[in-house]
């Protein structure tokens, strides 16, 4: 089967995979984009596993103050080099966490990692980290955050 470059194009646009990844899945699918990318979320999912043991001594600290000066979040957000906690796709995830904080108020990092993403319910955060560490090539971790309030 003739796998089109367009096809490769468009999951590389999404997904941020090798050429050549894309393309055995494309090939592996029989053509079907759709299961192409589930063949590389499941084998994105095993090369997370491999990376999880690296350590994640750089990183971000976001934070957030609401518009009313009442409440406010700091997250901290792990990654492998310091290349990628410049990155621009790694500086909007902790962005979008510090927002996905102050709306949802999560007690832990356990509990954010499962909630649906306030601006895509079809996604949850643990999804987002997912499709970064991918993008990236790094181990990133949700190491902490907090979240102050005025009178709490």
């Amino acid at each position: 089967m003739s796998i089109s470059t367009k096809d490769v194009q468009t999951i590389r646009e999404e997904t941020g995979l090798g050429v050549m990844d894309i393309k055995n899945a494309l090939e592996e699918a029989g053509g079907d984009k759709v299961k192409a990318l589930e063949i590389l979320k499941s084998k994105a999912g095993d090369k997370m596993v491999k990376r999880a043991d690296r350590a994640t001594g750089q990183g971000k600290i976001g934070a957030y103050v609401h518009g009313d000066g009442k409440s406010a979040v700091l997250v901290e957000v792990g990654c492998e080099t310091d290349f990628v906690a410049k990155n621009e796709d790694f500086s909007n995830f902790v962005k979008e966490l510090t927002l996905q904080i102050i709306s949802m108020k999560p007690n832990d990092v356990e509990e954010l990692l499962a909630q649906d993403f306030i601006k895509d319910s079809g996604k949850k955060i643990s999804d987002l980290l997912k499709e970064l560490i991918s993008k990236t090539g790094e181990n990133i971790v949700i190491k902490r955050f907090v979240v102050y309030q005025v009178g709490g």
